[in-house]
Protein backbone atom coordinates (compact mmCIF):
# COMPACT_ATOMS: atom_id res chain seq x y z
CA UNK A 1 0.00 0.00 0.00
CA UNK A 2 3.11 2.34 0.70
CA UNK A 3 4.17 2.59 -3.08
CA UNK A 4 0.26 3.86 -3.83
CA UNK A 5 0.26 6.34 -0.54
CA UNK A 6 3.65 7.74 -2.67
CA UNK A 7 2.19 7.94 -5.70
CA UNK A 8 -0.98 10.12 -4.29
CA UNK A 9 1.09 12.02 -2.26
CA UNK A 10 3.03 13.18 -5.25
CA UNK A 11 0.18 13.43 -7.96
CA UNK A 12 -1.52 16.31 -5.19
CA UNK A 13 2.27 18.16 -4.37
CA UNK A 14 2.14 18.23 -8.47
CA UNK A 15 -0.91 19.48 -8.28
CA UNK A 16 -0.89 22.30 -5.79
CA UNK A 17 2.43 23.31 -7.31
CA UNK A 18 0.99 23.55 -10.55
CA UNK A 19 -2.14 25.70 -9.10
CA UNK A 20 0.30 28.35 -7.06
CA UNK A 21 2.75 28.01 -10.69
CA UNK A 22 -0.55 29.38 -12.24
CA UNK A 23 -1.52 32.00 -9.40
CA UNK A 24 1.42 33.01 -9.77
CA UNK A 25 1.85 33.62 -13.40
CA UNK A 26 -1.50 35.12 -13.06
CA UNK A 27 -0.67 37.41 -10.64
CA UNK A 28 2.65 38.46 -12.98
CA UNK A 29 0.40 38.66 -15.80
CA UNK A 30 -1.80 41.03 -13.99
CA UNK A 31 0.86 43.71 -12.97
CA UNK A 32 2.77 43.53 -16.69
CA UNK A 33 -0.66 43.54 -18.83
CA UNK A 34 -3.05 46.77 -18.33
CA UNK A 35 -6.86 46.71 -19.95
CA UNK A 36 -6.98 49.42 -21.95
CA UNK A 37 -9.62 52.32 -20.67
CA UNK A 38 -12.61 52.04 -23.13
CA UNK A 39 -14.85 55.20 -23.37
CA UNK A 40 -18.33 55.41 -25.08
CA UNK A 41 -18.66 58.30 -27.42
CA UNK A 42 -21.33 59.76 -29.61
CA UNK A 43 -20.31 60.20 -33.01
CA UNK A 44 -21.38 63.24 -34.58
CA UNK A 45 -23.76 63.16 -38.44
CA UNK A 46 -21.23 65.74 -39.39
CA UNK A 47 -18.16 67.83 -38.79
CA UNK A 48 -18.43 70.57 -40.41
CA UNK A 49 -18.40 74.65 -39.09
CA UNK A 50 -19.41 77.94 -39.81
CA UNK A 51 -19.12 81.56 -38.16
CA UNK A 52 -21.60 83.36 -35.99
CA UNK A 53 -21.69 86.49 -34.46
CA UNK A 54 -20.94 85.72 -31.11
CA UNK A 55 -23.69 88.08 -29.40
CA UNK A 56 -26.43 86.55 -31.52
CA UNK A 57 -25.20 82.88 -31.45
CA UNK A 58 -24.96 83.02 -27.15
CA UNK A 59 -28.84 84.39 -27.65
CA UNK A 60 -29.91 81.41 -29.27
CA UNK A 61 -27.63 79.15 -27.37
CA UNK A 62 -28.27 80.56 -23.72
CA UNK A 63 -30.06 77.24 -22.21
CA UNK A 64 -28.19 74.89 -23.81
CA UNK A 65 -24.99 73.70 -22.07
CA UNK A 66 -24.11 70.91 -24.68
CA UNK A 67 -23.74 73.75 -27.40
CA UNK A 68 -22.26 76.17 -25.28
CA UNK A 69 -19.47 73.64 -23.62
CA UNK A 70 -18.61 72.62 -27.13
CA UNK A 71 -17.92 76.34 -28.34
CA UNK A 72 -16.14 77.55 -25.72
CA UNK A 73 -13.77 74.18 -26.56
CA UNK A 74 -14.00 75.13 -30.25
CA UNK A 75 -12.78 78.60 -29.88
CA UNK A 76 -10.12 77.71 -27.43
CA UNK A 77 -11.76 79.90 -24.13
CA UNK A 78 -13.89 79.94 -21.24
CA UNK A 79 -17.25 80.96 -20.92
CA UNK A 80 -16.20 84.84 -19.15
CA UNK A 81 -13.92 85.26 -22.66
CA UNK A 82 -16.02 83.77 -25.07
CA UNK A 83 -18.60 86.53 -24.90
CA UNK A 84 -15.49 89.13 -25.66
CA UNK A 85 -15.20 87.60 -28.80
CA UNK A 86 -16.71 89.42 -31.97
CA UNK A 87 -17.48 86.20 -33.62
CA UNK A 88 -16.93 82.38 -33.33
CA UNK A 89 -16.27 79.02 -35.08
CA UNK A 90 -19.36 76.42 -34.42
CA UNK A 91 -19.98 73.38 -35.54
CA UNK A 92 -23.36 72.40 -37.85
CA UNK A 93 -24.01 69.76 -35.43
CA UNK A 94 -23.50 69.34 -31.76
CA UNK A 95 -24.64 65.90 -31.52
CA UNK A 96 -20.93 64.51 -31.31
CA UNK A 97 -18.55 63.56 -27.83
CA UNK A 98 -16.04 66.76 -27.29
CA UNK A 99 -13.35 64.40 -28.43
CA UNK A 100 -14.79 64.55 -32.65
CA UNK A 101 -14.21 68.60 -32.67
CA UNK A 102 -10.42 68.30 -31.53
CA UNK A 103 -8.06 67.65 -33.82
CA UNK A 104 -5.83 64.90 -31.42
CA UNK A 105 -6.89 60.86 -32.70
CA UNK A 106 -9.31 58.62 -30.52
CA UNK A 107 -6.46 55.80 -30.75
CA UNK A 108 -2.91 55.67 -31.31
CA UNK A 109 -1.50 52.06 -31.11
CA UNK A 110 2.35 53.21 -31.17
CA UNK A 111 1.20 53.93 -27.61
CA UNK A 112 0.12 50.67 -26.18
CA UNK A 113 2.61 49.94 -23.52
CA UNK A 114 2.37 53.37 -22.36
CA UNK A 115 -0.28 53.73 -19.27
CA UNK A 116 -0.46 57.47 -18.84
CA UNK A 117 0.79 60.34 -21.14
CA UNK A 118 -0.40 63.65 -21.68
CA UNK A 119 -0.11 65.70 -24.95
CA UNK A 120 -0.24 69.63 -25.73
CA UNK A 121 -0.22 70.84 -28.99
CA UNK A 122 0.88 74.21 -29.61
CA UNK A 123 0.07 74.84 -32.62
CA UNK A 124 -4.01 73.69 -32.14
CA UNK A 125 -3.84 75.23 -28.86
CA UNK A 126 -5.21 71.79 -27.25
CA UNK A 127 -4.59 68.81 -24.67
CA UNK A 128 -4.98 64.73 -24.57
CA UNK A 129 -4.43 62.37 -22.03
CA UNK A 130 -4.14 58.65 -23.19
CA UNK A 131 -4.15 55.40 -21.41
CA UNK A 132 -2.41 52.40 -23.31
CA UNK A 133 -3.16 54.35 -27.04
CA UNK A 134 -6.76 55.28 -26.06
CA UNK A 135 -7.83 58.60 -25.86
CA UNK A 136 -9.04 59.60 -22.08
CA UNK A 137 -9.68 63.19 -21.95
CA UNK A 138 -8.76 66.42 -24.32
CA UNK A 139 -9.76 69.85 -24.48
CA UNK A 140 -8.57 73.67 -25.11
CA UNK A 141 -5.53 75.21 -23.81
CA UNK A 142 -4.17 78.50 -23.64
CA UNK A 143 -0.22 78.23 -23.60
CA UNK A 144 2.73 80.59 -23.37
CA UNK A 145 2.88 84.16 -25.49
CA UNK A 146 4.90 84.98 -27.79
CA UNK A 147 7.60 86.29 -25.46
CA UNK A 148 7.49 83.79 -22.59
CA UNK A 149 6.69 80.62 -24.47
CA UNK A 150 5.78 77.16 -23.01
CA UNK A 151 9.14 75.16 -23.43
CA UNK A 152 8.39 72.44 -25.84
CA UNK A 153 9.58 68.03 -25.47
CA UNK A 154 9.47 65.84 -22.96
CA UNK A 155 8.20 66.62 -19.16
CA UNK A 156 6.60 64.59 -16.25
CA UNK A 157 4.31 65.62 -13.52
CA UNK A 158 5.65 66.96 -10.13
CA UNK A 159 4.23 68.22 -7.63
CA UNK A 160 0.28 69.45 -7.47
CA UNK A 161 -1.48 72.01 -5.53
CA UNK A 162 -5.41 72.99 -5.57
CA UNK A 163 -4.42 76.41 -5.12
CA UNK A 164 -1.19 77.87 -5.14
CA UNK A 165 0.53 81.43 -6.07
CA UNK A 166 2.08 82.16 -9.55
CA UNK A 167 6.14 82.76 -9.39
CA UNK A 168 4.88 85.81 -11.82
CA UNK A 169 2.35 87.51 -9.57
CA UNK A 170 1.94 86.95 -6.48
CA UNK A 171 -1.71 88.32 -7.51
CA UNK A 172 -2.47 85.42 -9.15
CA UNK A 173 -4.58 82.25 -7.77
CA UNK A 174 -3.54 79.18 -9.43
CA UNK A 175 -6.08 76.77 -9.29
CA UNK A 176 -5.45 72.73 -9.92
CA UNK A 177 -1.94 73.70 -10.39
CA UNK A 178 0.34 70.39 -11.18
CA UNK A 179 3.64 71.33 -11.98
CA UNK A 180 5.52 69.71 -14.85
CA UNK A 181 9.21 71.64 -14.64
CA UNK A 182 10.21 72.68 -11.43
CA UNK A 183 13.21 74.97 -11.92
CA UNK A 184 11.01 77.17 -14.54
CA UNK A 185 8.28 76.94 -12.48
CA UNK A 186 6.04 75.59 -15.72
CA UNK A 187 2.82 73.85 -15.14
CA UNK A 188 -0.95 73.16 -16.08
CA UNK A 189 -3.72 74.74 -14.58
CA UNK A 190 -7.24 76.51 -14.21
CA UNK A 191 -6.73 80.13 -15.71
CA UNK A 192 -8.80 82.29 -17.85
CA UNK A 193 -8.49 80.94 -21.57
CA UNK A 194 -8.92 84.34 -23.72
CA UNK A 195 -8.68 82.90 -26.66
CA UNK A 196 -4.95 82.41 -28.04
CA UNK A 197 -1.52 81.92 -26.40
CA UNK A 198 -1.30 84.45 -23.19
CA UNK A 199 0.28 82.87 -20.22
CA UNK A 200 3.48 83.45 -19.19
CA UNK A 201 4.41 79.79 -20.16
CA UNK A 202 2.52 77.83 -18.67
CA UNK A 203 -0.44 75.75 -20.06
CA UNK A 204 -4.13 77.27 -18.97
CA UNK A 205 -7.02 74.89 -19.04
CA UNK A 206 -10.94 74.87 -18.31
CA UNK A 207 -11.49 74.33 -14.76
CA UNK A 208 -13.23 70.99 -15.53
CA UNK A 209 -9.73 69.60 -17.44
CA UNK A 210 -7.62 71.04 -14.67
CA UNK A 211 -9.86 68.87 -12.35
CA UNK A 212 -9.67 65.95 -14.93
CA UNK A 213 -5.96 66.16 -14.95
CA UNK A 214 -5.12 67.04 -11.55
CA UNK A 215 -6.51 64.00 -10.11
CA UNK A 216 -5.59 61.76 -13.34
CA UNK A 217 -1.89 62.41 -13.57
CA UNK A 218 0.63 61.08 -11.05
CA UNK A 219 2.68 62.91 -8.46
CA UNK A 220 6.86 62.36 -8.57
CA UNK A 221 8.31 60.61 -5.69
CA UNK A 222 11.32 62.32 -4.08
CA UNK A 223 14.21 59.96 -2.71
CA UNK A 224 15.35 63.33 -0.46
CA UNK A 225 15.24 67.08 -0.65
CA UNK A 226 18.24 67.03 -4.03
CA UNK A 227 16.88 63.60 -5.54
CA UNK A 228 13.61 62.04 -7.33
CA UNK A 229 12.73 58.16 -6.82
CA UNK A 230 10.03 58.09 -9.24
CA UNK A 231 8.96 60.63 -11.85
CA UNK A 232 5.73 61.36 -12.66
CA UNK A 233 3.22 60.66 -15.57
CA UNK A 234 4.89 62.07 -19.02
CA UNK A 235 3.84 64.66 -20.63
CA UNK A 236 4.62 66.24 -24.32
CA UNK A 237 4.32 69.48 -25.32
CA UNK A 238 5.14 70.00 -29.21
CA UNK A 239 4.69 72.00 -32.31
CA UNK A 240 4.98 76.10 -33.03
CA UNK A 241 2.14 78.72 -32.99
CA UNK A 242 1.61 80.75 -35.59
CA UNK A 243 1.78 84.08 -34.03
CA UNK A 244 1.16 87.38 -35.82
CA UNK A 245 -1.24 85.10 -38.04
CA UNK A 246 -4.77 84.30 -38.17
CA UNK A 247 -6.11 81.67 -35.42
CA UNK A 248 -4.98 78.55 -36.71
CA UNK A 249 -9.02 77.03 -35.58
CA UNK A 250 -10.76 79.57 -38.06
CA UNK A 251 -9.72 77.43 -41.00
CA UNK A 252 -12.19 74.58 -39.85
CA UNK A 253 -14.85 76.59 -41.66
CA UNK A 254 -13.26 75.86 -45.03
CA UNK A 255 -11.53 72.46 -44.04
CA UNK A 256 -13.13 70.46 -41.23
CA UNK A 257 -9.77 68.28 -40.64
CA UNK A 258 -7.14 71.44 -41.50
CA UNK A 259 -6.22 70.50 -37.81
CA UNK A 260 -6.41 66.67 -37.83
CA UNK A 261 -3.68 65.39 -36.13
CA UNK A 262 -3.07 61.74 -36.93
CA UNK A 263 -1.46 58.75 -35.36
CA UNK A 264 1.67 59.31 -36.97
CA UNK A 265 2.33 62.57 -35.55
CA UNK A 266 1.70 61.55 -32.28
CA UNK A 267 4.18 58.77 -33.08
CA UNK A 268 6.84 61.26 -34.91
CA UNK A 269 6.55 63.69 -31.69
CA UNK A 270 7.00 60.04 -29.41
CA UNK A 271 9.45 58.51 -30.75
CA UNK A 272 12.39 60.06 -29.28
CA UNK A 273 11.31 60.09 -25.88
CA UNK A 274 9.95 56.58 -25.66
CA UNK A 275 12.85 54.43 -24.45
CA UNK A 276 13.15 57.51 -21.60
CA UNK A 277 9.03 56.85 -21.18
CA UNK A 278 9.08 53.21 -20.73
CA UNK A 279 12.30 53.59 -18.29
CA UNK A 280 10.27 55.76 -15.99
CA UNK A 281 7.55 53.81 -16.11
CA UNK A 282 8.88 50.55 -15.31
CA UNK A 283 10.48 52.45 -12.46
CA UNK A 284 7.24 53.54 -11.01
CA UNK A 285 6.02 49.98 -11.24
CA UNK A 286 9.01 48.40 -9.22
CA UNK A 287 8.67 51.32 -7.00
CA UNK A 288 5.02 50.32 -6.02
CA UNK A 289 5.97 46.30 -6.23
CA UNK A 290 8.39 46.68 -3.41
CA UNK A 291 5.68 49.05 -1.13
Amino acid sequence: MKPIVYILSALVCCVLFSCQENAKKSKDKNLTEKVPTKIERKKPGTVTYHFENTKEWVEKATNNSTQLQLAYAINRTDAENFKKLDSVIVPNDFTGDIAYYLPFPLKVSYLKDVEKIIYFSYPTQTFAAYENGELIYTGPTNMGREKDKTPTGLFFTNWKAEKTTSTFNDEWDLKWNFNIENKLGVGFHQYALPGYPASHSCLRLQEADAKKLYSWADEWVLQDDQNIKVKGTPVIVFGAYPFGKTKPWYVLADDAKGLQLSESDIERETKAHMNTILKEQKNRATQQNKE
